[in-house]
């Protein structure tokens, strides 16, 4: 049911609205009030605040930041599934991975950076290309760093541990049956591929700590949710951040054209993969 509209209910969205865009980058226009609703309004009845005036209230007054911190986790979106989009994992196995391999055969070192990395599908799915696919890997030092701003995802990555509705989603059964085990009614990841990537809490539109630089930087399906200027300065950071050989994936429907003249698309526009437009003059 929607919030009645009367001015104490829109002066109360504006504010909810106003602190998403704050703390998270989030653009919430009006018509995304029921997103508002239907998120916060469970934790207004669990906390016996009285409805969302209650919430912002508690907020405003500083009553608890575990409060605001659940509000936070609970407006981001953490949709994603094993292998999603299927074509940037081909990507990166039949492509991106072998040169990036063959050019640091001396050093032996490969850094891969998940910035949204959610529930942990994502640099998981690359942790089995990984160990299944590219077995001289093995002796090398493979650092994989996945951040996200949610602590619940952060936590429900870490723990490596997926329902049968999230297996389902993508997972295709061969990799069922080497890397998990049935644990109940849930799925729990081996050991050996959940210990290959570790995660850290990060929000991407403050500040970051120094983090070096990346081969693989995978920024799937976030951007979307920030407006232009936010992406810019996002793209910036992330241009300074990746090796100058490196490759960056966006999702599906996102484009760096418009906002970032200094990355293009590459591996044939496949993938949401893109290149700094320097190596990839360079190397034409």
């Amino acid at each position: 049911m929607p919030v009645e509209t009367n001015p104490v209910d829109k002066q109360v969205m504006s504010y909810l609205r106003d602190m998403v865009l704050k703390e998270l980058g989030i653009v919430l226009d009006e018509g995304k009030d029921y997103l508002i609703e239907s998120r916060l309004g469970p934790i207004a009845r669990r906390e016996s605040l009285g409805g969302l005036d209650g919430l912002a209230t508690a907020i405003r007054t500083g009553r608890s930041p575990e409060l605001k911190r659940s509000v936070l986790d609970a407006m981001t979106t953490n949709e994603t599934t094993f292998l999603r989009d299927v074509t940037p994992f081909e990507v990166l196995e039949t492509s991106v991975l072998p040169k990036l391999i063959e050019a640091r055969r001396a050093s032996r070192k490969l850094r891969i950076w998940y910035a949204a990395s959610s529930y942990g599908q994502e640099p998981y799915s690359v942790s089995m290309i990984l160990n299944d696919q590219f077995p001289e890997l093995a002796g090398w030092q493979v650092d994989q760093l996945g951040t996200d701003i949610c602590r619940n995802a952060l936590e429900r990555a870490k723990a490596g541990r997926y329902s049968q509705l999230e297996i389902n989603r993508g997972l295709p059964a061969r990799l069922l049956v080497k890397h998990f085990k049935k644990e109940g009614p849930d799925w729990q990841l081996s050991d050996s591929i959940r210990k290959m990537v570790k995660f850290e809490e990060l929000n991407l539109i403050q500040r970051w700590p120094p983090m070096g630089t990346f081969d693989i930087i995978f920024i799937r399906n976030v951007l979307i949710y920030f407006d232009i200027e936010t992406k810019r300065q996002i793209f910036g950071r992330i241009h300074d951040m990746l090796a100058p050989d490196g490759y960056m994936f966006l999702g599906s429907a996102e484009s760096t054209l418009n906002i970032d003249d200094r990355f293009v698309r590459s591996e044939n526009g496949k993938g949401g993969c893109f290149r700094l437009a320097k190596a990839a003059k360079a190397a034409a």
